[in-house]
């Protein structure tokens, strides 16, 4: 019988309460939120009370929340500039640690946090849910039917939403973090992209801040070179007027292509189109596939307590190494547009 994981919530806002807390107690055979931590002791409370945690377990001092031998694990949802401390006091507890993305609020942190993960036994978890889509296995088993993939166009643009939750935090208006909205949002985004086609190796960007409440740079029009030779463009940002909302990536082969739309986040409808040529185009593949509710946080969560349960950090599919990465071309998109466009490397880890 597998055990069951006593999870410790460290910072108990809006997502710990309306995605992670739900996502927990949909598995009572595999979790139970036992503990919460946060510096503003009211909001532990209030979270304890909706979660059914016992006022014992509820606390304002991480190292108390650390040091409680009841707590398998912990579960971090914290302004990002505090993850490097989350991970060392976890660390040295003996605790694994899923965090929040982006992984860090800048490349020193994220590389300070890769550097412990590789010296350590105790797995780490960024949590970069959009690895999990159902959709992405299905699109990667339809790649080699396109032949060589030689170019895409990825784009995830939308309109500018006043009344956001999210957005409404300090943390978010005021960002510690580089590049604000497009690492906040933008890991997601190049989470996906990387998934399907493989790392980058530069771009060439410029980006813009359209929102005051954003922060923050919003928005970045780019071109990319992937390490596979592949070439593309990757737009992202939800600060523009009136549209329809977008999200989606055509990737072009020599013998045909692929369309992935997740638009509606409900259903991802998928196009395949085979042929080397206008003259020889063949079949015409269309279907829909599901995606969970939670939008690949229950897979995440999935993921971690397999990583956790058998002892093998290597389980983690969304580990320190994976996600800097998804960092790091954020950091290089804001580097290009300083440098007017011009083509950047995106950083190694």
């Amino acid at each position: 019988m597998n055990p069951i994981l006593n999870v410790g919530i460290l910072g108990t806002g809006i997502f710990a309460k309306n995605r992670h807390l739900p996502s927990f107690q949909s598995y009572p055979d595999k979790f139970k939120v036992v503990a919460a931590c946060n510096r503003t002791k009211k909001k532990a409370v209030e979270f304890a009370v909706t979660a059914g945690i016992s006022e014992q377990k509820v606390y304002d001092d991480v190292e108390k929340l650390m040091q409680d031998p009841d707590v398998t694990f912990i579960d971090a949802l914290l302004p990002v500039q505090f993850n490097l401390t989350a991970v060392e006091k976890a660390v040295a507890a003996g605790k694994p640690i899923l965090l929040e993305k982006p992984i860090a609020a800048n490349l020193e942190q994220a590389r300070a946090i890769v550097a412990i993960s590789e010296t350590t036994n105790v797995p780490i978890a960024i949590g970069e849910n959009w690895l999990y889509l159902n959709s992405i296995d299905v699109v990667k088993s339809k790649l080699e039917t396109i032949g060589e993939v030689v170019g895409f166009t990825y784009n995830s643009t939308g309109p500018f939403v006043k009344n956001n939750k999210y957005m409404e935090t300090s943390w978010r208006q005021t960002p510690e973090h580089i590049g604000g909205f497009l690492s906040d949002g933008g890991v997601h985004q190049l989470a996906l992209l990387t998934e399907l086609l493989g790392e980058i190796e530069s771009v060439a960007a410029l980006t813009k801040q359209i929102r005051e409440l954003s922060g923050a740079d919003d928005t970045v029009f780019s071109t990319l070179k992937m390490r596979s030779g592949a070439v593309g463009t990757f737009t992202y940002g939800s600060a523009f007027g009136a549209t329809n909302k977008w999200i989606y990536v055509k990737i072009y082969g020599t013998k045909g292509s692929i369309l992935l739309d997740i638009s509606n986040k409900v259903e991802a409808k998928i196009r395949v189109q085979l042929g080397d040529s206008l003259e020889d185009s063949g079949s015409i593949e269309e279907f829909e596939v599901e995606e969970e509710g939670s939008f690949g946080v229950n897979a995440e969560f999935l993921n971690f307590y397999e990583a956790v349960v058998s002892g093998d950090k290597q389980v983690v599919k969304g580990s320190p190494k994976v996600v800097f990465h998804h960092l790091a071309c954020v950091a290089a998109f804001l580097d290009s547009s300083k440098a007017n466009g011009s083509s950047v490397q995106v950083q190694a880890a």
